[in-house]
């Protein structure tokens, strides 16, 4: 914070960088920290950002019920199955048209 600028400026800036305060992660229960794709059927805990420390959500069993878990309030109108109108569509070429840097010109 310099001293010309506002504390008002300084804050709103400080804000931008925090964690936003509900933000959820799975964590293994054994071992060293991993990616959360290594090694599906371990368990796992469900943590929340409540501004101030990581707080116990729940325990999974594994990788699928804890993404479950993660990923339950972004799945606001999904059907009696559990799939939004965006999984049961067939997915896109992988690539679609265009000349990009990474592309094969064949």
């Amino acid at each position: 914070m310099s001293n010309d600028e506002p504390l008002e400026n300084w804050a709103a800036r400080r804000e931008q960088r925090l964690r936003p305060v509900g933000e959820r992660k799975a964590v293994h229960l054994t071992g060293p920290p991993r990616a959360p794709h290594v090694d599906r059927e371990a368990p796992r805990v469900v943590l929340e950002w409540d501004g101030y420390q990581w707080v116990t959500l729940a325990v999974a069993a594994n990788y699928l019920e804890a993404a479950r878990l993660l990923y339950q309030s972004s799945r606001k109108g999904a059907g009696e199955d559990g799939t939004t109108a965006a999984h049961r569509t067939q997915p896109g070429p992988y690539l679609g048209e265009g000349t990009g840097r990474h592309r094969r010109t064949t």
